[in-house]
């Protein structure tokens, strides 16, 4: 059996943000809803999400923890509402969701690399050191994601998907604590790439 045909025979996951955003779907759609009357277009809101993100991280670099923390909670906000706002003008296309996925890749390389910036400033071996893990924990998990669901396997699963980082490691930021984040983020993260990666070896044995 190929790698298409093991994917589709395995019941599809369901990740915590795809839960979260059918749970919470009459609220992004209202909050949405408002945003398209404006005129505001999705790709507006996700370069706005993005935007957001690098100040975010430019405050981190510069010390400022809690404010980069708080920035960067709210700039989170539009992730959820830009793929909501497509579905509602009707203009959700496979580009869209490509430029989300790659901008949302961009907004959290900025956010550690913010955080790697002033841990080196003040000399802290161990913070740039958790800023670095965080990082290729939060690269494996999407990369693998993205290549297993492209080889026709299942990967929605995982303890640490994005949502879940920024849940994480923002109230951590806001106060005052971001060795302790990152350390959960680098720990959870990197867990959840082995998770992923063992997913999809077991789908792959089914067909062996």
């Amino acid at each position: 059996m190929g790698a298409q045909s093991v994917g589709s025979s395995v019941t599809q996951s369901i990740t915590f943000t795809d839960r979260m955003r059918a749970r919470f779907k009459g609220v992004l759609d209202a909050i949405g809803g408002f945003f398209v009357r404006m005129g505001l277009s999705p790709n507006a809101m996700t370069a706005l999400g993005l935007a957001g993100s690098i100040a975010g991280a430019v405050l981190l670099g510069l010390g400022a923890i809690s404010l980069g923390g708080i920035v960067i909670l709210v700039s989170g906000a539009a992730d959820a509402l830009d793929g909501t706002m497509a579905r509602l003008r009707g203009e959700a296309t496979r580009f869209g969701a490509f430029l989300d996925s790659s901008l949302d890749r961009v907004s959290e390389l900025c956010l550690f690399s913010g955080l790697a910036i002033h841990f080196a400033l003040t000399h802290s071996i161990l913070g740039v050191a958790l800023a670095l893990a965080a990082t290729i924990g939060s690269i494996m998990v999407s990369y693998e994601k993205a290549r297993a669901e492209a080889l026709g396997f299942d990967c929605k699963v995982g303890l640490l998907t994005r949502m879940e980082r920024y849940l994480v490691l923002c109230p951590a930021l806001i106060l005052n604590l971001p060795l302790v984040g990152l350390g959960l983020v680098a720990l959870l993260g990197n867990f959840t790439a082995v998770q992923r990666f063992a997913h999809v070896y077991r789908q792959s044995q089914m067909g062996s």
